[in-house]
């Protein structure tokens, strides 16, 4: 019989905010100022902040990182029944942003050193599919793509590279920001994220008329006139100067959110150093990652039985063998939340019709859902919290 342990007191999260103070004095200047709509001191602060720590020419604070998304389609002139390029194992807002213009996404497996996008499977893309022009790329769980291969084959095809960078804030690839090396980034500050505004997100570009263009569309499209005047369609997509506050006492923090986040994934590395699991990997030798999320994958030979429908997961308990079903519930009765890997899009309901590219017929994205969660990564979590949920990751391979 498997292991029992006290639940804790207080739930321990997958990856909530972390406040410091800061935040509710510029909060309270937009209050004092009265510049609580979408025009302001924090706004202009963020905007030239971001841009100066992350080196981008050029930023625009928007309600959400989705809404940045849909920007970047906008931008790249996406026409409707074209072709996109896209991560596959990644949150739904990567790929739905595509659709909004018409577009139709054609999903790219993922290679095992990163969990992201595979170089080689875009290739093989291209190769089927030679007249895309738009690649949407994502970091996966805070970790660099390999942005020197993706690069090189997106400029062979003359395609344009945009970077989801939405939980890789903070994190390099050969010293250089993630959300940099794309005609455009997109950053976001939700809730759960390294840094966080409670929403909120960012466009990235060097190119200032492409900045201009999204500054325009994303406050309905208003032309330069005395009255309103609009030639195109338009979204009410800025920031609020009052989410731009809690941003602004935010980003002072980011490097030590990420040392926070980094020592949680080094404990969970050597605490289940004698399981049959892995971390997610990254390249050490390229890239740096935020660590925002800890995850691992079991050993095939290691898995228990487990059968997941469209909604719901099940297991079978086997001694000396385990599968992210039963961690999962294990982890739940402690009252600590986990969750598990990204479903990958081509295997959602809504994008099962579409286009799969990968390398060779086993696939990547598929196997890792089937086989990997993300642990308790809250940076507030005390390691005595993180022995016990280690404690509790071990009790099932009993």
């Amino acid at each position: 019989m498997k292991q029992k342990f006290e639940p804790f007191k207080e739930r321990v999260y997958l990856s909530s905010p972390t406040m410091h103070g800061e935040e509710l004095k510029y909060m309270t200047e937009a209050y004092q100022t009265n510049w609580m709509s979408t025009i302001g001191a924090n706004i202009d602060s963020i905007e030239a902040d971001v841009a100066k720590k992350l080196g981008m020419g050029y930023t625009v604070a928007l309600s959400s990182g989705t809404a940045a998304l849909h920007l970047a389609m906008k931008l790249a002139k996406i026409k409707p029944g074209e072709k996109v390029f896209c991560t596959d194992m990644t949150f739904s807002a990567t790929a739905n942003p595509i659709v909004y213009e018409g577009g139709v996404p054609i999903f790219i497996d993922s290679e095992p050193d990163t969990w992201n996008m595979s170089p080689e499977a875009l290739k093989k893309a291209f190769e089927l599919y030679p007249d895309v022009r738009v690649v949407m790329l994502a970091h996966l769980y805070g970790v660099p793509a390999k942005l020197t291969e993706i690069k090189e084959i997106c400029r062979q095809h003359e395609a344009i590279l945009i970077e989801d960078a939405a939980e890789s804030l903070g994190a390099t690839y050969q010293g250089q920001q993630t959300g940099s090396f794309g005609e455009i980034g997109v950053i976001s500050f939700n809730g759960n994220k390294i840094i966080t505004g409670s929403s909120g997100g960012m466009l990235l570009t060097d190119k200032k008329e492409l900045a201009d263009e999204a500054r325009k569309l994303s406050t309905q499209a208003r032309e330069d006139a005395p009255w309103y005047q609009h030639k195109e369609i338009g979204y009410n997509y800025r920031m609020s100067n009052v989410i731009a506050g809690v941003v602004r006492g935010q980003l002072p923090y980011l490097e030590e959110h990420i040392a926070q986040k980094k020592k949680i994934y080094q404990r969970y590395q050597a605490g289940l150093s004698e399981l049959p699991v892995k971390m997610n990997p990254f390249d050490s030798d390229k890239s740096e990652p935020n660590f925002w999320l800890s995850c691992l994958v079991i050993d095939k030979e290691e898995m228990c039985k487990q059968t997941r429908t469209d909604t719901e997961a099940s297991y079978t308990s086997e001694q000396g063998r385990s599968c992210p079903t039963e961690i999962l519930e294990a982890l739940a009765a402690i009252n600590a939340e986990g969750r598990p890997i990204w479903k990958p899009m081509h295997l959602q309901p809504i994008y099962e019709k579409n286009i799969f590219v990968k390398v060779d017929e086993n696939g990547v994205d598929e196997d890792i859902f089937n086989r990997g969660l993300c642990l308790p990564s809250d940076n507030k979590m005390t390691p005595e919290q993180q022995d016990r949920i280690i404690d509790v990751i071990k009790s099932c391979f009993e």
